[in-house]
């Protein structure tokens, strides 16, 4: 069974819901990324979504934008990101970690190679964003063949057609973008999303992740209750770039924002 697989079905035993927090790999430094790793579980995180550093990542907005920037003013690489992951592994066994990012360095890689690497390295799955599964079909093998989930995104403009195609080839959960928009938006309503996950949960049989638009506790339990997992992005990453020369400080901030939504959760 999966660490991803495995955390949701311990979650859903406990009565809990996960909670997902993003971070730039490499962001402000290289050497920071691996110490917040372990503060984020040590926080309450069930799952790290770990984003590999892009020049043009074009689903995100400003905040996410500007750590890819910051990581790669020190050369971030794919081969780093995974160099990260296998450090976090040394001493955490345990903690699922995805890989969210974009096509360019993974094709550079080799999808073949880079699936090796990352199973290798102790990662779980692999979110691209701009590798539909209609386009992945033929590199979903080395993937599938390895154990490592292709987690896919949903929309609210998903066709239903759409999400029985990324019901038959994802895995571990989807990631249900909660707002038109790129990261980082604001307005978030709850009743809304509601609405559109009773649609997906008609295709979708796998746990379902909502992300954008959650910057706090209050509004990552009401998410919470009509999902299986919530995922955090903007409001962790604001807090790295607003320490980014205080590492220490960074870890404090951001291990208090995941902790007040973990008890949130909780609660």
């Amino acid at each position: 069974m999966s660490r991803i697989k495995q955390a949701f079905e311990t979650l859903e035993g406990q009565g809990k819901k996960a909670l997902i927090p993003y971070i730039t790999a490499g962001d402000p430094q290289k050497e920071a990324t691996v110490p917040m790793m372990h503060a984020l579980v040590d926080a309450g995180a069930d799952i790290i979504e770990l984003g590999v550093p892009f020049s043009d990542p074009m689903a995100d907005g400003p905040t996410i934008q500007l750590a890819c920037e910051r990581a790669l003013a020190h050369n971030t690489s794919l081969h780093d990101v995974l160099g990260m992951v296998a450090e976090f592994r040394k001493t955490n066994d345990k903690t699922p970690v995805v890989l969210m990012g974009y096509l360019n360095p993974v094709e550079r890689m080799g999808y073949e190679e880079f699936a090796t690497s990352a199973v290798a390295s102790g990662v779980d799955g692999v979110l691209m964003v701009d590798l539909p599964p209609e386009e992945a079909i033929d590199v979903a093998d080395f993937f599938k063949s390895r154990d490592l989930d292709m987690i896919y995104l949903i929309a609210p403009t998903t066709k239903d057609e759409r999400m029985e195609a990324i019901a038959h080839a994802g895995s571990g959960y989807v990631y249900y973008v909660s707002l038109k928009g790129v990261t980082g938006s604001k307005a978030l309503d709850v009743d809304d999303v509601a609405r559109n996950l009773e649609r997906i949960r008609r295709h979708v049989s796998i746990p379902v992740g909502v992300g954008f638009g959650i910057s706090n506790g209050e509004t990552a339990a009401a998410v919470s209750k009509v999902c299986d997992g919530v995922i955090v992005g903007s409001a962790i990453v604001n807090l790295i770039a607003a320490n980014a020369e205080d590492a220490a400080a960074a870890r404090t901030d951001v291990s208090a924002l995941v902790n007040s939504m973990r008890t949130a959760l909780d609660a």
